[in-house]
C-alpha cells in the first residue's frame, strides 16, 4: 500500500500509519530523488521521532550544495521539514548527532546551527567521519520527543 502511495503522490509528502505498534512513518520521497534507499526520514514510535540521517541536498538540482555554509543549512532545512511534517519542531529535538568530513567545517557549522533554535539547545554529537553518502560534508540525524511538562533541559 506504501509503495502505490509513493508511486501516486510523487514528489508530495507521505506519513502512513502502520498497524505494528501504532509506529508512525514519515516518507520523504521528493527529498532524495536519485536515491531508491530503503528507509523512511523520520519514524514516530509513542511519544519519540527518530530522524533519519539526512543530507544537505539541493533541490533544484539534486546535489549536496557546493560550499559548507548552504550545505548547513539546507541539511538543517531538511531535519526541520521532517520534523514538521511528524508535527513537531526543531525545539522538540533532544539529542542531535553530525557527521562531518572535515572537523575544520565546526565553527561554520555551528554559526547556521545556532540560528535553528530557541532558547535550549538539544544534546549532540559532531563526529568526524572519513566520507558520507553523495560526497556530502554533513549528515544530521537526531531523536524528538513532543515538549511538555515532563521534558527537562538543562
Amino acid at each position: 500500500m506504501r509503495a502505490l502511495a509513493l508511486l501516486l503522490l510523487g514528489m508530495c509528502f507521505v506519513a502512513a500509519r502502520a498497524a505494528d505498534g501504532g509506529r508512525s512513518y514519515v516518507v520523504a520521497p521528493g527529498a532524495d530523488p536519485k536515491t531508491s534507499a530503503p528507509y523512511s526520514s523520520g519514524v514516530m514510535v509513542g511519544g519519540t521521532f527518530y530522524v533519519s540521517g539526512t543530507l544537505g541536498i539541493d533541490a533544484a538540482t539534486g546535489k549536496v550544495a557546493s560550499d559548507a555554509d548552504t550545505e548547513a543549512r539546507l541539511v538543517l532545512d531538511a531535519v526541520k521539514q521532517t520534523l514538521e511534517r511528524g508535527g513537531l519542531t526543531m525545539d522538540d529535538l533532544v539529542s542531535v548527532t553530525i557527521y562531518c568530513t572535515d572537523l575544520d567545517l565546526y565553527d561554520k557549522f555551528n554559526a547556521v546551527y545556532r540560528t535553528y533554535f530557541h532558547d535550549h539547545f538539544p544534546s549532540r554529537a559532531f563526529i568526524g567521519a572519513a566520507k558520507l553518502v553523495r560526497g556530502a560534508h554533513f549528515e544530521v540525524s537526531g531523536i524528538a520527543v513532543k515538549s511538555g511538562p515532563s521534558v527537562s533541559r538543562n
